[in-house]
């Protein structure tokens, strides 16, 4: 019997953006806390908010890094998404992460300007050239918290971006094939690319979410971020 491949498209990749971000904000997965509920569990132990978050990140990577992990949530789910289930799992975990440092941060998940910084996180350290190419200077110190509003233009472009450049990431190159490329430690190359994966997004998101809290931004000045 031949086994029809699913073949990803950047559409795909969008759907699968907007699916993980509701099932990791608004819940929906048996066995799995909502972003806002992880994040909660987290600002309640000893230590500092960037102690915290970066306990989350690491708690995160072991989860990523572990394969069995993501292929049983690939299991438990019915995803509308004619992308493959392990791809998808990558995503939902990371952007549960993500949504969760932005809530330790204070920023509201509702917000389709956050919702856009959390996609964009990610792309990982393309997350820089993203906003930059889309009319978002990087250099200084921003709060997100000091962003009124976001032209929808250009958080359709940022999204659209993000798209892409995971289109690319999961391509054929991708960590998705490198995995397969050696069948019997498939899984452990696949789970270490994830790990690393997953802790430079989180890394970016702290640095995006947390670390930048307490900037100020003039609403009448570009829109600027340091990510280094």
């Amino acid at each position: 019997m031949v086994t029809k491949k699913k073949s990803l498209t950047h559409d795909a990749i969008m759907k699968a953006l907007d699916w993980s971000y509701d099932k990791a904000v608004n819940g929906g997965i048996p066995g799995m806390d909502t972003a806002t509920e992880l994040a909660d569990n987290y600002s309640t132990k000893t230590g500092t908010l960037i102690e915290n978050a970066n306990s989350l990140i690491r708690w995160q990577n072991t989860k990523s890094a572990t394969s069995g992990f993501l292929s049983g949530l690939g299991g438990l789910i019915v995803m509308p998404i004619a992308i493959p289930a392990n791809i998808t799992s990558v995503i939902l975990v990371q952007m549960r992460m993500v949504a969760a440092i932005a809530h330790m941060g204070g920023h509201d998940l509702k917000s389709d300007e956050v919702k856009t910084f959390v996609y964009a996180c990610l792309a990982g350290n393309g997350a820089k050239d993203i906003l930059k190419n889309s009319g978002i200077q990087i250099g200084k110190k921003l709060a997100i918290t000091g962003i009124k509003k976001i032209a929808g233009e250009v958080i359709k472009k940022i999204n659209q971006a993000v798209g892409f450049r995971l289109l690319t990431k999961f391509g054929e190159k991708g960590v998705v094939n490198l995995g397969k490329m050696v069948p019997i430690a498939g899984g452990l190359i696949g789970g270490t690319v994830d790990a690393v994966s997953t802790n430079t997004i989180g890394n970016v998101a702290r640095k995006l979410f947390i670390e930048e809290v307490n900037s100020k931004i003039d609403v009448d000045e570009p829109i600027i971020i340091d990510m280094k």
